[in-house]
């Protein structure tokens, strides 16, 4: 497959998950705010720094209202990584790869972008938020549905899936961070002051929480949700998860261009590094170190994968 084919593949679902999970920060941060009574500022800017948007947030806007920092992580031309033109994006890559895909994935994708931006083409007032995020993960899981039940396993089938956990890693990392400052130096204190009700709408905003019921019965606690959130195996967004499956294709694409791949090798050192690691350990250590480290040797892995593929020739 010519490089600019793969890259065209692996962004289109790189730019679909990373819609997907700023709406999801949006629906937690919706959710934060009806718990609090005050602070609620605070929440929406956590959000912003957790995507790294703060500092140019800041450079148009005064305050942390809900409806502009809402509207400018949807809409807001200020902000060229808003929700819509990352569907465009998509919709964009999708048409320079047409020959690669199939009919049904590139039906999903323009109905994805013509039903997203329908929805965006005025500011979201509050009362229509939960529907309209509700119709942004619809719409991007019936996307990644017609690629799983349509697509060849072939190299093109790996670099959609690639780019997909690559882009769900970050995202899922940068959602749990936005809760880090609520955990205690020290793994001794948890329990005695988290607030337990806004570690489980982040459950919430992940599809996380009746799975996590399941398997953990009982009160919600931070550690638990934490250790679930990053550790868990079994859960399809937990970064051990997304590592695990970034591995399988990787390895696929390995053996179809029958050569060394760095990138692989690298993908299976930081999946065997969830294997010694545990929840209290990194609380321990430093919830919010770990997670900025893991967002950055994820960000170099896909640069690896980048330039061992030639995306850009």
């Amino acid at each position: 497959m010519l490089g600019k084919t793969a890259s065209g593949i692996f962004w289109l679902f790189r730019y679909l998950e990373r819609a997907e999970n700023i709406a999801r920060l949006i629906e937690t941060g919706h959710r934060f705010t009806l718990t609090r009574n005050s602070g609620r500022q605070d929440e929406w800017r956590s959000i912003l720094s957790a995507l790294g948007k703060d500092a140019a947030y800041r450079t148009s806007h005064q305050g942390y209202e809900a409806a502009q920092v809402v509207d400018y992580l949807l809409r807001d031309r200020n902000n060229p990584g808003n929700l819509r033109a990352l569907i465009e994006s998509a919709r964009q890559n999708a048409r320079t790869t047409r020959t690669a895909i199939t009919r049904e994935l590139w039906e999903a994708v323009n109905e994805c972008w013509i039903c997203v931006n329908e929805a965006l083409r005025r500011q979201v007032r509050e009362a229509e938020l939960p529907a309209t995020i509700d119709l942004i993960e619809r719409q991007t899981a019936q996307v990644r549905g017609a690629m799983e039940n349509t697509m060849l396993r072939n190299d093109g089938y790996n670099f959609a899936r690639t780019g997909n956990f690559i882009e769900r890693a970050d995202s899922m990392a940068r959602l749990i961070d936005v809760k880090y400052y609520v955990l205690l130096p020290s793994v001794s204190f948890v329990g005695s002051s988290l607030d337990n009700i806004q570690w489980e709408t982040i459950l919430r905003s992940t599809s996380a929480y009746s799975a996590y019921r399941w398997l953990y019965p009982g009160r919600a606690s931070a550690l638990g949700i934490a250790e679930f959130l990053i550790l868990d195996r079994r859960f399809p967004r937990s970064l051990a998860f997304c590592y695990g499956k970034l591995t399988d294709n990787l390895r696929h694409l390995a053996m179809s261009y029958g050569a060394q791949s760095d990138s692989l090798a690298e993908a299976e050192r930081i999946y065997s590094g969830f294997a010694s690691l545990t929840a209290s350990q990194i609380i321990e250590d430093g919830l919010h170190e770990f997670l900025v480290e893991f967002l950055r040797v994820n960000r170099n892995l896909a640069t690896m994968i980048e330039q061992e593929y030639r995306f850009n020739s």
